[in-house]
């Protein structure tokens, strides 16, 4: 399997929320072809992976059947397969099945266990940590070490899925699934942590709740869903500075100039280590 990764910089995986009720964009892109419409321009604003999702994985939302999900999912991941990379961002085993079958390439699974039906379809897969059920998982998380444990679980499930014959194995710490605002900030802070293991490391913060209550309003309110933009790209931008690979978001455009400009450090390095000084012709 080719590498996934990119030389230049982090990759940004786009957020495609096929459904009613997700937290920031619930319904507006429910229609398959504003769906569509919508990771069009994302691929045109540089996302390298679009992540299709038909369940809402929002605090207290509620399951939604799997003939429902796959009927949200199934005709944008057709129409997209082919003009970008896509992700299906599911918890169950056939709709990952059928999601790779209409052209999904990687399974992001919020549950963390899906990796014998990566393993069997051949697609790559993403364990996520997650404390508890959508319905339960914020009610009252606890933790003894929330990096150690967080962490002991990924690499355990991520060395499952490798033994079973995944050979794109990627881990993500579940910022603000089942974490309190602390939580998600020691998770945050240990990125570099979760590089070390060795597992190439995917992170998702954008537009989440505990930015709203870290990045209040101007007025000392919790900052809305639509005022969480500066403090999505902050904490993308130093999760990517960590050493994390990917970043998954709504704001696509904006991001990638902030994975270029962090990309831009090691390419530079690598120029002057193979004895060029970086510069253009035009003096840049």
């Amino acid at each position: 399997m080719p590498s996934p990764l990119n030389e230049d910089r982090p990759l940004v995986m786009g957020v495609l929320n096929v459904t009613p009720d997700s937290f920031s964009d619930g319904g507006e892109w429910f229609q398959s072809e504003r769906a569509i419409m919508r990771a069009q321009e994302m691929v045109a604003e540089g996302a390298d992976i679009v992540d299709v999702g038909g369940e809402s994985t929002r605090p207290g939302a509620d399951p939604v059947p799997a003939d429902e999900e796959l009927r949200r999912v199934i005709p944008v991941i057709e129409a997209l397969a082919g003009q970008v990379r896509v992700s299906i961002d599911t918890t169950k085993p056939a709709v990952a099945e059928a999601a790779v079958e209409a052209g999904a390439t990687l399974i992001n699974d919020v549950s963390a266990a899906l990796w014998a039906v990566a393993a069997r379809c051949g697609a790559g897969w993403v364990a996520m940590h997650r404390q508890g059920t959508a319905k339960s998982m914020q009610r009252d998380p606890h933790y003894n070490d929330v990096v150690a444990e967080v962490t002991a679980m990924l690499v355990d499930r991520a060395g499952q899925a490798a033994a079973a014959g995944v050979e794109e194995v990627w881990i993500d710490p579940g910022i603000g699934f089942g974490k309190t605002v602390e939580h998600n900030l020691e998770l945050l802070g240990s990125v570099s942590g979760l590089v070390a293991t060795g597992y190439p490391v995917l992170v998702g913060t954008s537009r989440k709740g505990f930015l709203g209550h870290v990045a209040r309003s101007a007025d000392g309110s919790v900052a809305p869903v639509t005022e969480r933009l500066p403090a999505s790209l902050a904490t993308a931008t130093w999760a990517m500075q960590q050493g994390a690979q990917m970043v998954r978001v709504h704001d696509v455009s904006a991001t990638v100039q902030a994975a270029l400009l962090v990309g831009r450090p090691a390419t530079a390095a690598a120029s002057r280590s193979n004895g060029s000084s970086g510069r253009s012709e035009a003096g840049e």
